[in-house]
Order: structure tokens, then sequence, then C-alpha cells
């Protein structure tokens, strides 16, 4: 038997189902039908690649194996046929964008506007996703950039320094919480309420991670998973948040809260598979984001 692509999703498609009916299903074809040409791949290959006498079907030794090159060929096989319809002058194109959820407040509007006004023909799919998450389907070729921030990567991602964004204690304009004439001490945060991002998003570990370095265990009496709750949230009470400055200085509702010591910056990071190919879309989108960050003067990485 000559060996096919379909043999490979086939495959792929059984060991990440674990179970070949819902396999079937997902591929639109007959459960007997993919039994059968699994086996002839096995039959072709002279060796057992999944292991089908438990609950779930699983990949054997020697599965895991195969499955593993049969990915990286299919990611190739699809990087080549992109690099093959990329067309250079950007008459036409698609690119793969995820950003952590910080930046769809204040970053991912801009670019898409000057994305749209200098190349209209490029087709975008944007996500919000975590940082773990983006990295990961960037080494599975389901993106082709990322905008999250700096730090330990997985291995074959590669990492670009776009800017460096501060972070700030922020309320509401009508809720003073320290004179204007010194900054709040960090203490002196034991005794405010706080609204701030839930524990899954980068933010707040960032913001813990200060408050620990200080010694103190501010009452936190909101946690959200949006930045725009926060911003509603904080204009309407007396809590105090912590946002990027980016977003405090869009807000006219809002009132920065000079704090001592200030809390640590984070550099933004361009991420993207380092061996990937780099389709004309997604060169212009990286020209484009660092014309942006000195356009808008944010604070060099």
């Amino acid at each position: 038997m000559a060996l096919e692509l379909r043999h490979l999703r086939y495959l792929l498609a059984v060991a990440d189902h674990g179970n070949f009916t819902r396999a079937a299903e997902d591929l639109h074809i007959s459960q007997p039908t993919l039994s059968q040409q699994v086996r002839q791949l096995e039959r072709t290959l002279g060796v057992q690649l999944l292991d089908r006498t438990g609950r779930a079907v699983r990949l054997t030794d020697a599965g895991e194996t195969y499955a593993h090159h049969a990915r990286r060929a299919l990611r190739e096989l699809a990087s080549a046929e992109r690099a093959l319809h990329d067309v250079q002058d950007l008459s036409r194109g698609h690119l793969r964008l995820a950003v952590t959820p910080t930046f769809t407040a204040y970053l991912v509007g801009p670019l898409i506007a000057d994305l749209h006004a200098r190349h209209p023909s490029i087709t975008l799919t944007i996500q919000e996703m975590s940082q773990n998450r983006i990295e990961a389907d960037l080494l599975a070729d389901d993106l082709d950039l990322g905008i999250a921030f700096a730090g330990d990567h997985l291995p074959g991602i590669e990492a670009t320094a776009l800017f460096t964004e501060p972070l700030g204690l922020v309320t509401g304009a009508h809720h003073p919480v320290a004179p204007e004439s010194r900054p709040l001490p960090v203490r002196d945060l034991a005794r405010h309420h706080l609204a701030l991002l839930s524990g899954d998003f980068a933010t707040r570990g960032h913001v813990d991670g200060y408050f620990a370095r200080h010694r103190i265990r501010p009452h936190i009496a909101v946690e959200a998973n949006s930045l725009q709750a926060l911003t509603e949230i904080v204009q309407r009470t007396p809590l105090i948040t912590v946002l990027p400055d980016a977003i405090t200085h869009d807000h006219p509702h809002l009132t920065p809260v000079p704090l001592d010591p200030t809390l640590p910056t984070r550099t933004v990071t361009l991420l993207r598979r380092a061996d990937a190919y780099q389709s004309a879309a997604a060169q212009a989108f990286t020209r484009l984001a660092h014309d942006l960050v000195r356009a808008r003067a944010y604070t060099p990485a």
C-alpha cells in the first residue's frame, strides 16, 4: 500500500480523540473505514501504532514516535502550501494572531486599524488566550504570531521585545485614595479594598509578586476575568485596581495613584515559532507593530 497523507491524519485523529468513533465523526468518515485505514498503515510500516486493549485507544511507544514525526511533517507541508500561495505584494494573505487579554484593551485596536489601512487585502484571525496556549499553538503551527510577555518561553519559541509596559494603581476620578502631594506608601494598601484580575492572568501573578515582596496582604473585594469589567467597576465604586498605564491614559474617568515603591514594569514581546515560515503578511505585521510602538512613544524595551 502506498502511504498517503490521509493515513497520517487518520492516525493522529484517533490518537487525539482516544476513540475510533469520535475520530471518525470528526473526520466525516465511517468508523469501519477509519479502522481499516489505520490497520493498513500499521501493516505498511510493519509495527503496531495503537493499543486497542483498554477503554481508550492509545498510541504505543512506536506510535508515539511515529506520531511525533507525522505531526511535524504535516506542519511543514501546511507551511509549504502557505508559502506557495504567499504574495509578496500583499494583494492577498492571511494572518493568524493571538494576544494575551491585556492587549485586547489597548493594543489590538490600533494595530488592526493600521494593518487594515495599509494592507486591506490581508485577512486576519485574532484570538485572545493565555501565554502558555499561545506558545503551544505557535509550536503546533496553529498561529503565525503572538503578543505576550518576556519570560521563560517554551523551546522553539522566538521572542522579540516590543516595548516596556508600566503598571499603576488606579481609582475612579471621584474616589481619591491618597493626597495628590505624595505617593501612596505600599503598606497603606492594606487599608483599601481592591478589584483585580483573576489568578489565571499573567498580570495578576505580576501584581501578587509585588505584594509578596513587600509583605502586604491587601483586601481583594472583587476578582474579574475582564479588564473592561474592572474599569467599569472602579469608575463606579471606591475600589482601586492595577492597570497598564496605556489603559488608564485612555480613560478620562480613571485616575492614576502614585505608589511608593512603583510597580515593576514588564516587557511586551512578539512571539513566533523559531523555524516557522514567515509569510509576507506576518512580516508586514511585525514591521507595523514596531512602527506603532515608535509612533505612540511607548517606552522602548
